[in-house]
């Protein structure tokens, strides 16, 4: 089963080795048929300490590392 890969934006530093990463998506509204935007906050394994708030990366799912770490980046984004 392939891994997911999604793109977003990091939000903060959670400490080390660790950002905090907001995945935007875009759905129809199932009543006034008006697209809204949805947003999730995944807590990021960042090996290298490379990423800092504001830089666009992508994400892939991979084993539980900790707690509420269960994503890593992979590489910058478009």
């Amino acid at each position: 089963m392939p891994r997911r890969v999604m793109q977003g934006v990091v939000r903060s530093k959670s400490g080390d080795k660790t950002v905090v990463v907001s995945v935007e998506r875009r759905m129809m509204h199932p009543l006034y048929k008006k697209i809204i935007r949805r947003s999730k906050r995944y807590h990021v394994h960042d090996e290298d300490n490379r990423c800092k708030p504001g830089d666009t990366v992508r994400i892939e799912e991979c084993r539980p590392l900790s707690k509420l770490k269960r994503w890593t980046v992979v590489g910058d984004g478009v």
